[in-house]
C-alpha cells in the first residue's frame, strides 16, 4: 500500500516531488590539435571538468485515469555548483563546430553545387570547422547565423531556429507526458509505463523489439524485485534500456540490489543480434541516434567508450576507460524498488569526416569523436534515508528477534502444558 502511487501512500510524496538531492557532472573533450585533425592527423583529446549543476525535479499536470493509470510531466531545473566544478561556465574550450560538421555529413550526398554553395556561405561566415566557445555556450545555447544559412540551402534539414546548444532543451522542460501504473489493483505493475507522449511504442528504430516502450519511467520500481534484471525508457537515449543484476549489497544500512549496464547494451547487430533494429551500426559500443536527433550524426555510449570495440578508444588520443569512473549503476531496496544511490552515464558522441566538396572540413579522417559525456547522481540522505532506515532495517530486525524471543517463551508453556496433561 505504501509504494502505490495513490495520494494517501507513504511514498506519494517523495515521488511527486523527489526530495533526493541530485546533481549532474559534465565533462567536457578539448581538441589539443584541430589544425593537425585538419591535416588527417589523430585527434588528441583533454578531458575538461567536471561542470556540476545541482538537479530539481518535479512533476506536474498529474491526472489519475479511471484504468489505473496516472500521466505527469516530469520538469528538470538545474543550477550551476561553482564550490563543487572544477571550472567556470565562462572558460573557453575548443571542440568541434558541431552544426557545421554535423550539417557537413547530412549534406555529404547532395549535389556538388549544394556543398559548393554551403562551402561559399561558411567562408563569408567564417566558420571553421571547430570553434572555440564558452562551457555555458555550448551546454546552454549561442545565436548563429549558420542556422538561419543552412535552413535557406537545404530547408527543413536542421527544423529548428533560435539559440543551438547541447542541452539547451535540457533545462526548465519536462521529459515528455509519461502515463504509469498506480499499483492499486495490481502491485506488481506499479511504476510500468502504460504509455509515453500516447505512444504504446516508438517509431525511431527498424524492428518493434527496440521501438518497445518497457520498465518504468527510471524513478522506482515494483516491490519485491528478484535479482534478474530492470528496465526503463530513457528519452534522452530514444529507447528503452536493460540493467542486469550484478550483486547483494547495503547502502548505509539498507539492504540493497545492485544492477549495471550489460556489455550488449550498445553491442552492434553483429556483435548482438537483438540490437540490429538500432542500425545501422558502426563498431559495438556506440549507438546511432540520429533517427531521433534531427538525422545529426550524433551517437551515444558509455564515457571514454568504456565496454566499447578497442579501435573506437584508440581512434583518438587522450581517452582512459575504467569501470571505476565510467560504469553505470543503481541500487535499489527489493522489498520497495526505490532506489537508494544511483549514477547514470552518457557521452554525446558526433561523426565528422571530410566531405567534398566543403573545404572548410579538410583532410579530417572519418572518427567518431567524443563531445562530453555526463553522469546524473543522487542518493537518499537525511532525514528519508532514516526512515527508510527504521522502517526497513531496524523495525524488520525487531520483529525477527521477536518472534525468536516468543517462540523461546513458548517451548516451557508447551513442555509444562504436555506434563500437566
Amino acid at each position: 500500500q505504501n509504494v502505490r502511487i495513490d495520494p494517501s501512500s507513504v511514498s506519494f510524496g517523495m515521488w511527486k516531488d523527489i526530495p533526493v538531492p541530485f546533481y549532474m557532472s559534465v565533462y567536457f573533450f578539448e581538441v589539443l590539435n584541430p589544425r593537425e585533425v585538419l591535416r588527417g592527423a589523430k585527434p588528441v583529446l583533454n578531458q575538461r571538468g567536471p561542470y556540476v549543476y545541482r538537479e530539481f525535479r518535479y512533476k506536474t499536470n498529474i491526472t489519475f485515469h479511471d484504468n489505473d493509470t496516472v500521466s505527469f510531466l516530469e520538469y528538470r531545473k538545474l543550477f550551476f555548483q561553482p564550490d563543487m566544478s572544477s571550472g567556470r561556465e565562462e572558460e573557453y574550450i575548443v571542440v568541434p563546430n558541431i552544426l557545421m560538421m554535423g550539417a557537413a555529413v547530412m549534406m555529404e550526398n547532395l549535389p556538388n553545387f549544394v556543398k559548393l554553395l554551403l562551402s561559399g556561405a561558411l567562408a563569408g561566415l567564417k566558420q571553421e570547422a571547430f570553434m572555440n566557445r564558452t562551457v555555458g555556450e555550448i551546454l546552454w545555447g549561442y545565436e548563429d547565423p549558420l542556422i538561419d544559412t543552412i535552413n535557406t540551402l537545404v530547408p527543413g534539414l536542421i527544423p529548428f531556429k533560435g539559440k543551438f546548444g547541447l542541452f539547451v532543451e535540457l533545462n526548465n522542460s519536462n521529459s515528455g507526458l509519461f502515463t504509469v501504473n498506480t499499483g492499486m489493483k495490481n502491485i506488481s505493475r506499479v511504476h510500468m509505463v502504460d504509455s509515453w507522449n500516447g505512444l504504446k511504442e516508438v517509431n525511431y528504430w527498424r524492428t518493434s523489439e527496440c521501438n518497445m516502450i518497457n520498465g518504468t519511467a527510471g524513478e522506482m520500481w515494483p516491490p519485491f524485485m528478484s535479482p534478474t534484471s530492470l528496465e526503463f525508457y530513457s528519452p534522452d537515449a530514444c529507447r528503452s534500456m536493460t540493467l542486469v543484476y550484478e550483486r547483494s549489497g547495503k547502502f548505509k544500512g539498507v539492504p540493497t540490489y545492485r544492477f549495471v549496464a550489460p556489455k550488449t547494451l550498445f553491442a552492434n547487430g553483429t556483435d548482438y543480434p537483438p540490437n540490429e533494429g538500432f542500425c545501422p551500426c558502426m563498431q559495438s559500443g556506440i549507438q546511432n541516434v540520429s533517427t531521433c536527433r534531427l538525422k545529426a550524426p550524433m551517437f551515444i555510449s558509455h564515457p571514454h567508450f568504456y565496454n566499447g570495440d578497442p579501435t573506437l578508444v584508440n581512434a583518438v588520443e587522450g581517452l582512459h576507460p575504467s569501470k571505476d569512473h565510467h560504469a553505470l549503476f543503481i541500487d535499489v531496496h527489493p522489498m520497495t524498488g526505490i532506489p537508494m544511490n544511483c549514477s547514470i552515464k552518457l557521452q554525446l558522441n558526433l561523426y565528422i569526416k571530410q566531405v567534398s566538396g566543403i573545404i572548410q572540413t579538410g583532410k579530417i579522417k572519418p572518427v567518431v569523436l567524443p563531445l562530453l559525456w555526463f553522469a546524473e547522481s543522487g542518493s537518499i540522505e537525511g532525514s528519508v534515508l532514516k526512515q527508510f532506515y527504521t522502517n526497513l532495517v531496524l523495525i524488520p530486525t525487531l520483529l525477527d528477534y521477536l518472534q525468536y524471543i516468543f517462540l523461546g517463551l513458548s517451548v516451557p508453556l508447551i513442555i509444562s502444558a504436555a506434563v500437566l496433561m
